[in-house]
Formats: C-alpha cells, sequence, structure tokens
C-alpha cells in the first residue's frame, strides 16, 4: 500500500471486495485507520487530502492494477463508500462483451467532465482466468464418472463441504481441500487422482487440459438487470447534485438506448428528496405566518415580521461565501433555524409598536418607541445566542465541517439580523400598516 502522512495503520481483507461485497481471488480491501487529530494538524493531512494523496500514488506506482481509495459512508450503514452510487444496466440481456464496452466509453466520458472525480468501475471483463477443459471421450475410455472428475476439481481446488459435528460445545464444519501450496498453478492437476469404475486411480492430467483464457468472473445484478457499479465522488467546488446530473447527461450522450441507469445508497435517497427543500422553506414561512397572523389577529403585522428574513439569509450566504462552505444539507437546516431566529427579533419590535400604537400614539412614533424600548433585550439575547454558536464556528476533530457549515450559517445570519435587521423593521412596519389602512374600507378592522 502506498505510504502516505495521516495514515497510522491498515487491516488488510485479502479476496474480498467491500464496495459489492463479492468474494474474489484478484480482489483486496484495506480498512485504513488515520492518526488522531492532534498530529494531523495540517490542512493537506485531511481526509479528503489525504485520499487524493492515496489516489495519485496508486495511479503512478500501480498501474497495473485497478486501485483508488474512498471514503466511508456520510450515514453508517446505507452503503458501502463515500461520494455517489451509481449502476449501468444492460436492459438489452446483451453479452459480458457489449457492457463491458459501454462501461468504459461512460467512465472515459465522465472522465473529462469537471463536476466528477475519481469515477471507477469494480467491473471487469477481462479478469485473468485457467481454463479447464475435460476431455469427455478419455474419460468415457477410462471408465470414470464424468461427475467424479468435477468433484475432484472441485474438491481439491476449490473446496468441498463434508460435514459437521460437535466439539467443545460448538459446531464445526469440515471442508475438504488441497494444500495452498499444492494448488497455485495448473501444473498441480498432475498431483491428483480420481478412481475409475476398476477402482483404478486414474491421473487428472490424462482427462484435462488447461489453458489461460480472460473473462469475467462475476456479474451484478440490479433490479433484475446485468449491471456494473460505478464509484466517484463530486469534484471540489461542485454539489453532489451537480455530479448526479452530469452523470446523467454524460449517460444520455454515450450510452446507447438499451442501456439504462440506476441509484442506491445515498445516491438513491438523494435523488428520491431532491427538490423538496424549496417547498419546506416555502411551507415554514406559511406556518410562521399564520401562528403570527392568530398571534396578532391581523393579516399584515406577519409581513412586518418576516420581510426582514431575507436580510438574515443574505448574511448566512455571505457567511458561506466568504469561509467558502457549500450550500449543502446541514446550511439548508441552519436557513430553516434563521427563519424563526429573525423573526424573534422582529416579533419582539413589532409588538411593543403595536401596543404603543393601540395606545394612541402616531405610527411613526409607535415603531421609534418599540425599536428603543427592545433595543437591548435583542442585543443581548441576539449576542448571547451568537457567543453560544461559536464552538460551532472553530469546530475541530471528525464531523468538523457539518459544524462548522451549521455554525457559519447561523452566526452571520443571527449577525446580519441583529446588526442590519433591526433598523429595518420599524421601517417595515410603518409601511406595512400605512398600505394596510389604504387598503382596509373606512370602518373595517
Amino acid at each position: 500500500m502506498a505510504k502516505t502522512d495521516g495514515i497510522k495503520s491498515y487491516v488488510t481483507v485479502a479476496g474480498f471486495n467491500l464496495a459489492n461485497r463479492v468474494n474474489a481471488s484478484y480482489n483486496g480491501f484495506f480498512f485504513v485507520m488515520l492518526k488522531p487529530w492532534n498530529e494531523r494538524s495540517s490542512k493537506t493531512l485531511d481526509v479528503k487530502s489525504i485520499i487524493t494523496q492515496i489516489n495519485r500514488k496508486l495511479a503512478s506506482d500501480v498501474p497495473e492494477a485497478r486501485a483508488f481509495a474512498m471514503s466511508p459512508p456520510a450515514i453508517p450503514g446505507l452503503g458501502t463508500s463515500g461520494g455517489f452510487q451509481f449502476w449501468l444496466q444492460d436492459r438489452s440481456g446483451g453479452s459480458i462483451e457489449f457492457l463491458d464496452e459501454n462501461v468504459k466509453k461512460f467512465i472515459a466520458a465522465c472522465k473529462k467532465r469537471p463536476e466528477l472525480a475519481g469515477v471507477n468501475s469494480l467491473f471487469s471483463a477481462t479478469v485473468p482466468q485457467i481454463y479447464a477443459d475435460v476431455n469427455r471421450d478419455k474419460v468415457l475410455k477410462q471408465g470414470v464418472a464424468i461427475g467424479d472428475v468435477y468433484q475432484t476439481l472441485q474438491t481439491y481446488l476449490g473446496g468441498l463441504y463434508v460435514n459437521q459435528f460437535n466439539r467443545f460445545g460448538r459446531q464445526w464444519k469440515v471442508f475438504l481441500e488441497a494444500e495452498g501450496e499444492d494448488r497455485m498453478n495448473p501444473d498441480s492437476i498432475k498431483q491428483f487422482y480420481v478412481r475409475n469404475n476398476n477402482q483404478e486411480m486414474v491421473p487428472l492430467s490424462a482427462l484435462v487440459t488447461t489453458k489461460k483464457v480472460f473473462g469475467v468472473e462475476y456479474t451484478n445484478r440490479f433490479n433484475l438487470y446485468r449491471a456494473a457499479y460505478i464509484t466517484g465522488a463530486a469534484a471540489p467546488g461542485y454539489s453532489s447534485g451537480q455530479a448526479l446530473t452530469a452523470l446523467e447527461e454524460v449517460a444520455k450522450e454515450t450510452l446507447p438506448i438499451t442501456m439504462g441507469y440506476d441509484y442506491s445508497d445515498l445516491s438513491f435517497q438523494e435523488k428520491t428528496v431532491a427538490g423538496t427543500s424549496g417547498p419546506i422553506f416555502a411551507l415554514s414561512i406559511i406556518v410562521v405566518f399564520l401562528i403570527l397572523a392568530a398571534l396578532y389577529e391581523s393579516w399584515s403585522l406577519p409581513f412586518s415580521v418576516l420581510l426582514s428574513v431575507p436580510i438574515a439569509v443574505c448574511g448566512a450566504f455571505a457567511g458561506l461565501f466568504i469561509r467558502h462552505f457549500d450550500l449543502n444539507i446541514y446550511s439548508q437546516i441552519g436557513l430553516i433555524m434563521l427563519i424563526g431566529l429573525s423573526a424573534k427579533n422582529a416579533i419582539l419590535i413589532v409588538e411593543f409598536a403595536k401596543v404603543e400604537q393601540e395606545k394612541g400614539r402616531d405610527l411613526i412614533d409607535a415603531a421609534l418607541a418599540g425599536a428603543k424600548l427592545r433595543l437591548r433585550p435583542i442585543i443581548m439575547t441576539s449576542f448571547a445566542f451568537i457567543l453560544g454558536c461559536l464552538p460551532l464556528w472553530f469546530a475541530t476533530g471528525s464531523g468538523s465541517v457539518a459544524r462548522q457549515v451549521l455554525g457559519t450559517v447561523v452566526i452571520s445570519g443571527m449577525l446580519a439580523a441583529t446588526l442590519i435587521a433591526i433598523f429595518i423593521i420599524p421601517a417595515l412596519f410603518v409601511i406595512v400598516e400605512q398600505i394596510a389602512k389604504k387598503k382596509t374600507p373606512q370602518g373595517g378592522k
């Protein structure tokens, strides 16, 4: 394995592929443990940088193998790798060669797209193999049962389950197999014999010939179609949604009509809920509006409160831009929080302005009185909240980026709502109330 700073140790699992959970002789998997955070203080030793370094070294030092590093899934148990999980499907029922040709064409096109990084496939139709050709004529002439020939080959070279027994309070399974050094090359068949009808031992080498071939060792099926598993991730500066869109565009451009695609694991969940963030934001604002309308028994006052929300949202986007963060699920959660947090400041001012107006004061004087009276409580509560969120802003360790994104959205949004919006809320209150009075008929409420 390539040596890279930041790696503490690793465990090797030979003959197994965790990504598609397939056992194959040419597969291998490494579970890599990184050094503690206090030993990886440099920005070049975070997970993404280490994966990039490993992939670069594997590409240059191990060109004869298809080797790459990938991160674990964001949600443990939902998938086996980070990034996207994409399946190319042969929906025509064609040959292995047809699927292999289109997989290579698809991956080559994906590597040209700037939105995608580390696109690879675990599917291979050119695996070196040993083909054992059983000469049936010789088998019959030697008086050997054809089934005995195949069973002998399986027993010595592949392993055969015999039975099981109980011992030491446990149940043990018995498998019969030749020693490892006796099945390392095709010439090992010369050591194995099979019994004929005359109870004589016939060497397998007299009945079986071997030759080297290339082919597929296994195939996967996804939704009943023969499919190839594609892994990769979004390139730096691009979202996962843009990466999935790029995959679909490449598929439409390069694949024939008989080929299809589908998603699994986290990518499937992402595609299922795609486009729901907008309705969620709209629903949040509607719920807040209805609650305020019921609280004030007015349809106009909630507008004075909610019109201050865009200022906080702009502040949140400014914070994300300054710290070079993406608009991901964590920032969207923070934006939903800001709807209530920024509305809280406006409620404090509008509520007292409404009380002063009901006492008979002029509209503008009532707005100014409410702003002056509630300025100190707003600043105290807002900055207490902002200071309480500072640990999210400066978070370190595992999962720190998620906490930093959430802290950036909430803190920058609340700063904008506190330093800018509180001076605009009184003006919004006056404007909205003046418009409402003009539209309300004389004698109406």
